[in-house]
């Protein structure tokens, strides 16, 4: 360690640490615009020049290491004349437009030139203009001449976002921060870059000139879309959730943000909010009061469970509903007799069911630090983006990624080996690797892997394993796979074999707390058509993972009850009743690490829409379930995972007891789908998020063909082509990529456009639009 003296106080730092380091060690303030704790240092805004003994001039704190026996004056006469002379330059062709700027009132210039600033400037010279950029419809850059040129917004895409889509060009005065020619900002993280600009050069385009910062409520609360659990700021005016941003926790997403997490609260006023319990009477829709609502769902219930038995019952929820709600669910079903209530709608195997309750397996913040990572069927920037960022940086100090799927998705990061399949083909895949692991370790493979010939690829992923440190993580793509199971088994006896720690990176906000709550029926509820359908935030023709089969037990049911914050499914449902989102009522989420997190209401429910689980409560006692008796969702909570307990983990268990099968490539002849799920289309809230809509990523190409197919068919990109599964079809407009497997066809889920196809894997086909079959 390294003593040094800041300001007359002694502090102790490692060797190499910066002076600004230290002195936030000791609490001591140094002004300053580039530096940011999780970026590169830059050292060109000069804004934070300490006098140092026996040094000639100002040394800029934020790239001068300490040395034993340093002294540092922060305020001294010689410091502070130095930084006012740097703000000086810095207004020379800053803009004199606070009042109007969005940045007013939570500017970091404007905080600073309050304390460093003159009364006047010296420059009587025109003011520099830079054009606007149009950047998308996330972030705006309509004020570029505001800009300091921190490049904050370069490093963190450079270095955090994976992908440099700002630079600066020109010299001098005339440096500019721009996009690539053409381009627009279309990470899932770009959000980031605003709450980084120090200025008001980069501000929110959904945010901006809706209201000022001093105007706006600051409430506590959790994301309710990937797994991860993001904490939020949800600031409100007037009873409106007005913007969304990151609180800073470093255990969970550091001081980040996806854009799904940030942008998705447009959608909480969308003109498609149900505000109003509804009936539908002769084929017509009727507005109703709670009472009228709960008793007719309640007598329909039980007059289905007298006539058909209560089998015929089945409940499906998501799980982006909370503990609270999703115990309460499968407490009403199962008091009424049936077993039938289920989260995982997109799963497509059960025989885990009972040994495996799936989490991380490790804290989040691990991630960031572990020695190389075999990811197993996900899209990690998509799937779970702010995973992804830990993986990045890991990899930058040197940890190594190995990544099995069936697209070849660009990662942003550097990937030591990579196998690309057909998901027909992922058990062959992963039994190469378990037999390259068994050669690596020199042990006898596993019965039924002896005669397996070891590919390079495979050979590449054993060697990732040759340090310790290493983790196995299974994407979302494993838990819909038709043989979940076995490459449960197979990925479990790598991570055994090899020391690794193993994991699912589980799909949503509350997959782990469905399972805690036992809100699982071990079967597709689908599958077998029942008499009648109780959906909680649930749209089963976009989120069960076979649309085609859901919509056709729901159109065949007798009674459908929706409980949602939106309106939908008037074709096949007989009640809406509607519910609060996430921002609009109490409840917990237990993210993947198996840690749960309770937040409040933001702002009150809109309309006549009341929180679920107290339109459950009322459900339940009118039902004559016993035990329905909450006046509080802590209560609930309490009830379903124990009183005062926050970290779960303990209850969670990643070790299944399957058969490691071994399993040989297929002949890739017929075609077959692989699947994903676009970022944007995952869940009710981000589906209706006008703002999410409009950027790149929500309007991908819905079906990718290979080459090779696409030579065959005569297709090029940008044609229309049918594409056939089951009983139904879709016209779509179709890309080529020519890293897809030969007898695999990539086609979205969740999306209104395919929610008339079948299963998420299996046989599929395509043709050119308007050709025979």
């Amino acid at each position: 360690m390294v003593e040094i003296e800041i300001d007359g106080k002694k502090v102790e730092v490692a060797p190499g640490t910066m002076l600004l380091e230290a002195a936030n060690k000791i609490g001591t303030y140094i002004p300053h615009f580039c530096y940011h704790k999780k970026l590169s240092i830059a050292a060109n805004c000069r804004m934070c020049l300490v006098e140092v003994e026996k040094a000639p001039k100002p040394l800029p704190a934020c790239a001068t290491p300490v040395s034993a026996g340093m002294i540092v004056r922060s305020n001294s006469e010689k410091a502070v004349q130095a930084q006012k002379s740097v703000m000086e330059f810095l207004l020379i062709n800053h803009p004199l437009d606070c009042p109007i700027c969005d940045q007013g009132g939570e500017c970091q210039l404007q905080d600073l030139a309050v304390g460093y600033g003159s009364g006047k400037s010296r420059y009587e010279e025109e003011k520099r203009v830079v054009v606007p950029k149009e950047a998308g419809p996330l972030v705006s850059m309509e004020e570029m001449a505001r800009c300091i040129q921190c490049t904050r917004c370069v490093r963190f895409g450079q270095e955090v976002a994976g992908v440099m889509e700002l630079g600066m060009v020109g010299r001098g005065e005339h440096s500019e921060i721009t996009t690539f020619v053409g381009k627009t900002i279309d990470s899932e993280v770009s959000g980031n870059m605003i709450d980084l600009c120090p200025v008001g050069a980069l501000t929110s385009k959904p945010f901006r000139y809706s209201a000022r910062p001093w105007e706006l409520s600051r409430r506590k609360s959790v994301s309710p879309h990937d797994s991860l659990g993001s904490n939020l700021i949800v600031q409100v005016k007037n009873g409106k959730v007005m913007r969304v941003l990151p609180l800073e926790n470093e255990a969970i997403n550091e001081c980040w943000l996806s854009d799904k997490d940030r942008f998705s609260y447009d959608a909480l006023d969308h003109t498609d909010r149900l505000t109003v319990p509804m009936i539908k009477q002769g084929g017509q829709w009727a507005e109703t009061d709670w009472q009228t609502a709960l008793e007719y769902v309640a007598h329909g219930l039980r007059n289905i469970k007298h006539e058909h038995g209560a089998d015929s019952i089945a409940a499906a929820a998501t799980a982006h509903s909370t503990v609270e709600e999703l115990y309460l669910l499968q407490k009403a079903m199962r008091g009424l007799g049936t077993e039938n209530i289920d989260f995982r709608l997109r799963q497509g195997d059960f025989a885990l069911d009972g040994a495996v309750t799936p989490w991380l397996g490790m804290p989040i913040a691990e991630l960031s630090n572990v020695a190389s990572a075999f990811v197993i069927g996900s899209n990690l920037r998509k799937d779970h983006p702010l995973v992804a960022t830990r993986l990045r940086n890991a990899i930058k100090n040197g940890a190594k990624l190995a990544v099995l799927g069936g697209t070849d998705d660009d990662l942003l990061m550097t990937t030591a080996a990579k196998i690309v399949a057909a998901p027909s083909d992922w058990l062959a895949a992963l039994s190469d690797v378990v037999a390259a692991v068994a050669a690596a370790k020199e042990i006898d493979a596993p019965a039924g892997f002896n005669n397996i010939t070891v590919t390079d690829n495979a050979k590449a992923i054993a060697k990732t394993f040759a340090k310790e440190g290493a983790v196995v993580l299974l994407g979302n793509a494993v838990s819909h796979h038709p043989q979940g199971a076995a490459i449960h088994a197979a990925a479990q006896w790598i991570a055994d074999t090899t020391g690794a720690k193993f994991g699912y990176l589980v799909e949503a906000a509350n997959t782990v707390g469905g399972y805690l709550v036992n809100a699982t029926a071990n079967k597709d509820l689908f599958a077998t058509p029942k008499k009648a359908y109780v959906l909680l935030n649930a749209e089963p023709e976009l989120d069960a993972a076979n649309p085609q089969q859901a919509r056709a037990a729901l159109d065949g049911a007798e009674m459908v009850v929706v409980m949602s914050a939106f309106k939908h499914g008037f074709e096949y449902a007989d009640v809406l009743l509607p519910i609060a989102p996430f921002s609009e009522t109490a409840g917990t989420f237990v993210n993947c690490e198996g840690r749960a997190q309770s937040f409040n209401g933001t702002v009150k429910p809109m309309g006549e829409a009341r929180p679920a689980w107290k339109v459950l409560r009322v459900l339940g006692n009118l039902l004559g379930v016993a035990g329905f008796d909450y006046d509080t969702s802590e209560g609930v909570r309490d009830e379903a995972l124990g009183k005062g307990v926050t970290d779960l983990s303990g209850k969670l268990n990643n070790i299944g007891k399957a058969t490691l099968q071994a399993a040989a490539y297929g002949n890739a002849g017929a075609l077959e789908r692989v699947t994903d799920v676009p970022i944007y289309f995952t869940d009710a809230i981000a589906r209706r998020s006008e703002p999410l809509q409009r950027t790149a990523d929500a309007n991908i190409a819905l079906v990718t063909l290979p080459r090779a197919l696409a030579a065959e068919l005569n297709v090029v990109a940008g044609d229309r082509v049918q594409v056939t599964q089951g009983t139904g079809s879709a016209i779509l407009v179709a890309d080529i990529d020519a890293r897809l497997p030969v007898n695999a066809i990539r086609v979205a889920a969740g999306h209104p456009l395919t929610a008339t196809l079948g299963a998420m894997f299996g046989p599929i086909a395509v043709q050119k639009a308007g050709e025979a079959a």
